[in-house]
C-alpha cells in the first residue's frame, strides 16, 4: 500500500500546515486529529490549553502509532501559539462559524503559504479571543438540524480541501 514507516515520515516533505487544538477535550479527538494529520503528511500539530499530550493510552486508540510519526508541541495559552506561528509567517485561520468567515467551497488555498488552522473545544468552539486574532475564519457550511460535526471530522474535512488544492490544485 506504499505506506510510510516512521523514520520516512520523518523525511518526507510536509504540507506547510500545522494544525492548533484549542482545548480539545476528548483524548479520542486527539488521536484522531493526529491520525488524519498524517494521513495528509501535516507539519505539526499544536496541543493548547486542556489538549491532553502523548504518550498517552486514550490518544493511540485512535491515533493508532500517528502520536509517534506527527510531529507535535504543547502550548499553555492558544493566543501565544498563534501569535508565534503568525510570526514565523503562517496564515492562521479559526475554523469557527463567525461574522464575515469564508464558506469552505470558497476557499482559495495560496499554495505558495503557509497555513495555521485552529480547532476549537467540542463544546465552547474557538475561544473568541483566538477568533478575534486570526488572520480568517473558515466554516463549512451545514445544512441538517446540527450546527456543527465533531472536532475531528472537522479537522478531516478542512485538512481534506486544503491539503487537496496544495497537491493537486483546483
Amino acid at each position: 500500500m506504499g505506506r510510510l514507516s516512521v523514520e520516512q515520515f520523518k523525511n518526507e516533505r510536509k504540507t506547510p500546515i500545522v494544525v492548533v487544538l484549542d482545548n480539545i477535550r476528548s483524548l479520542n479527538n486527539v488521536g484522531s486529529i493526529f491520525r488524519t494529520c498524517d494521513a495528509m503528511l501535516i507539519e505539526k500539530i499544536v496541543l493548547c490549553g486542556i489538549t491532553a499530550c502523548p504518550p498517552s493510552i486514550e490518544i493511540h486508540k485512535t491515533a493508532l502509532g500517528a502520536e509517534d510519526s506527527v510531529d507535535w508541541e504543547y502550548a499553555e495559552d492558544t493566543m501565544a501559539a498563534i501569535d508565534k506561528l503568525r510570526g514565523e509567517g503562517y496564515v492562521v485561520c479559526s475554523i469557527e462559524q463567525a461574522k464575515g468567515s469564508v464558506a469552505l467551497q470558497e476557499l482559495k488555498v495560496d499554495a505558495g503559504k503557509r497555513y495555521a488552522i485552529v480547532m476549537g473545544n467540542e463544546v465552547k468552539g474557538v475561544q473568541q479571543e483566538v477568533v478575534d486574532g486570526s488572520d480568517m475564519c473558515i466554516e463549512i457550511p451545514q445544512f441538517g438540524t446540527k450546527h456543527s460535526f465533531n472536532v475531528s471530522v472537522t479537522t478531516g474535512i478542512v485538512l481534506w480541501e486544503m491539503f487537496r488544492q496544495m497537491k493537486f490544485g483546483k
